[in-house]
């Protein structure tokens, strides 16, 4: 294909929307000219996915070599932690995939172009963008992709602006290990990082302005919130900040729970699209909150302008991301597909892990479905009786009547290597009674969406020890 003569298509950043929409836009013969404002590869390989997931895993081990289920017959040890070390370690880690996964594949590609500088829309066919010398140049393309990304919110609290917070981006290379640490939030990010950061020494508090992960099954947040109180995090629901300082190397918070007192604040409330640079207002492309809106196609309010990822109204995960660029793509090449979302899987890495997809029983009611419901407590999963840690559940929602399943929320180890297994179930429109017909391997916590779905007809625990 003579890419020359084909269409020239403008991608706004190069996180896991946009390099995911140019290289798809490239192999459907497009001419792809990308623009970067920052640092190559968006939030998941630099500041998100890959660096927490380091971190997290390391805070893991060092509670395992501390504390495990079998002290008993393994002697535990006093553990000594090298932050600076293991900052060292993760950043090699992100350096090498930020070249391997977009510095290398942006070199090696002769139909993209890679450009520094801030865009902004001056019309809807020409983006102008500031290099950083101070010039600016003006492109003309046939269609334009938004991939720009979010950023940590900074919540409107008296005091935060003029002191030295965390955000989730420069928690995850400090240097050392905060001796107390507060965390503002109780979403995804705020308790994955306040569990590390306590099992890595920190003595650490958490502010929920209502309760933790309030979107999600109460059950969950109720599970969750033992398991830290437990490991000695500090957790304070329906506590918001009203004032901050810092003095003396000290944040002082003032709340209705009484004064708190730490060496470092990390907030962690939220994010911000990064659209506000792109005068999305001139060219009449609608935001919701700074957010661009999309359609099915991924397309915004203006025709030939498509977004994906972080800056749109959609769930912030890298997978959809990605998932939205690539279609994205084909769209502006000629085709025509959708993103389907109703089978879409949420893992939060805490240990246990929570992983969720489909439908809540609270959603699955208020869209007027008859359901029922199973929770399945993890001492009734044998994989996690051998491993003394059955601390956790499978909750599974059906149709009444005909038994389809609608939606599984689990709280266990490794709940995000079984929640895959539903979303197939789910694209399958299989039923309880067929996912508890399946073979599945004995001692694997997989099996555990066996025993859940068998519950809907079966008392499990009349069963011998892997019946079918």
């Amino acid at each position: 294909m003579n890419h020359n003569q084909s269409p020239h298509i403008v991608v706004i950043g190069t996180g896991g929307a946009a390099m995911a929409a140019s290289l798809k836009a490239v192999e459907r013969g497009a001419r792809v000219t990308i623009i970067e404002r920052s640092t190559l590869g968006g939030t998941c390989v630099n500041i998100g996915c890959v660096p927490s997931k380091t971190l997290i895993r390391a805070a893991e081990i060092a509670h395992l070599r501390r504390e495990s289920p079998f002290d008993g017959g393994i002697s535990n040890q006093t553990v000594e932690i090298d932050h600076a070390k293991l900052v060292e370690q993760q950043q090699a880690l992100v350096e090498g995939l930020r070249d391997a996964k977009y510095g290398s594949i942006l070199r090696d590609n002769p139909h993209i172009t890679l450009i520094e500088g801030e865009a902004r829309f001056v019309d809807t066919r020409t983006v102008a963008v500031r290099q950083p010398g101070g010039t600016e140049m003006h492109i003309q393309f046939d269609q334009a992709f938004i991939g720009t990304g979010a950023r940590p919110a900074q919540p409107a609290i008296p005091g935060l602006a003029d002191t030295p917070y965390l955000t989730s981006t420069s928690a995850l290379v400090l240097d050392q290990v905060p001796p107390r640490l507060i965390v503002l939030g109780a979403s995804v990010v705020a308790v994955e990082l306040a569990q590390a950061f306590a099992r890595l020494g920190s003595q650490v508090t958490v502010l929920a302005r209502s309760r933790l992960l309030s979107g999600e099954d109460p059950a969950i947040a109720d599970a969750l919130e033992a398991v830290l109180c437990k490991e000695g995090i500090e957790v304070l629901k329906q506590t918001q900040a009203s004032r901050v300082e810092y003095s003396d190397g000290e944040f002082i918070l003032q709340t209705h729970s009484g004064t708190l007192r730490a060496e470092q604040l990390l907030v962690a409330t939220g994010r911000t699209p990064n659209t506000e640079a792109l005068d999305l207002e001139t060219i009449g492309v609608r935001t919701h909150n700074g957010a661009v809106e999309v359609n099915e196609h991924l397309e915004t309010s203006v025709p030939g302008i498509y977004a994906g990822g972080d800056c749109t109204i959609q769930p912030q995960f890298v997978y959809v991301a990605a998932a939205a660029g690539s279609r994205a793509a084909i769209n502006m090449t000629g085709g025509n597909v959708t993103l389907d979302l109703s089978a879409m899987p949420m893992v939060i890495f805490t240990d246990p892990q929570i992983a969720t997809v489909g439908l809540t029983e609270a959603q699955a009611t208020a869209q007027g479905l008859l359901v029922n419901t199973r929770t399945l407590t993890l001492d009734n999963v044998p994989r996690a009786r051998v491993n003394f840690d059955t601390h956790g559940f499978i909750k599974m929602v059906a149709e009444k009547d005909s038994g389809r399943l609608l939606g599984v929320q689990v709280v266990a180890a490794e709940a995000g290597e079984l929640i895959q297994t539903v979303v197939f179930a789910l694209r399958n429109r299989m039923t309880v009674q067929q996912v508890g017909d399946e073979l599945f391997p004995y001692l694997t916590m997989v099996e555990g969406l066996k025993l859940c779905a068998q519950t809907f007809t079966k008392d499990i625990k009349q069963l011998s020890c892997c019946a079918a």
